[in-house]
């Protein structure tokens, strides 16, 4: 997938156009970013400052995503900021035009990680949906998970999906990132909301935590950093 966007960027370039741009701004301290150019505020930043960041940045006509880090600090409202961005450099697809849009079966923005999650089932197969989530009771949780050919999982809850919650052959696909105290070293790491060590055994295929929807979350982002550029959504 960075191939296939890397060929376009490639392109444009040898015909003389600019680079598409993404803009990202980090309020406070978070361990998750990608690679792009970085707008770092303080944690001290007010709401009025950040939304004029962005405010400079929609009509920058250089730039052609703006995502903001999630969460910001506990002082600034999540929603006003996801919706002071431009629709059209919505690019983590977090505005409430892009959502609306998405839910009316328009063109849109989609949020990077189930947009990655859709493509890696796009590229491989096709499948008929079927919703649990964290409260669904363990009794009828494991009778949904144990039919499963694609076992798609965010919850949040660390080692949710043991392997005698699956069968042979499942393709398992892990979005939880969870912090945890490892039992031998004491120190904290990054687990899924998947039992991987027990799962792998029978899956057959599995996205590691961390390492798996990750990478494919940061190339749907340039996916979606290249349709801005080409504004290939009309939002008019």
């Amino acid at each position: 997938m960075k191939n296939e966007v890397k060929a376009e960027v490639d392109e444009i370039v040898a015909s003389g156009g600019r680079r598409p741009h993404l803009c990202v701004l980090l309020v406070g301290k978070d361990a998750a970013r990608i690679s792009s150019e970085s707008i770092k505020l303080p944690e001290s930043t007010s709401q009025k400052t950040l939304l004029q960041v962005i405010d400079k940045l929609n009509k920058n006509q250089e730039v052609d995503g703006i995502l903001v880090q999630l969460p910001v600090p506990g002082h600034i409202n999540e929603r006003s900021v996801c919706n002071a961005i431009d629709p059209s450099k919505d690019v983590d697809g977090f505005h409430t035009v892009n959502i609306g849009r998405f839910c009316a079966d328009q063109q849109a923005f989609v949020p990077a990680t189930p947009a990655g999650v859709m493509e890696i089932i796009r590229r491989t197969a096709d499948a008929t949906t079927t919703i649990c989530h964290r409260y669904t009771p363990p009794e009828q949780l494991t009778v949904f998970t144990k039919t499963a050919d694609i076992l798609v999982v965010a919850t949040g809850i660390p080692n949710l999906i043991t392997a005698d919650m699956v069968k042979e052959g499942v393709a398992v696909i892990d979005i939880g990132i969870n912090r945890i105290k490892d039992e031998k070293t004491g120190k904290i790491k990054l687990v899924g909301d998947v039992d991987f060590e027990g799962v792998s055994k029978k899956a057959s295929y599995i996205t590691p935590v961390p390492g798996g929807v990750g990478p494919i979350t940061v190339a749907m982002l340039m996916k979606n950093t290249m349709k801005a550029y080409r504004k290939e959504i009309n939002f008019d």
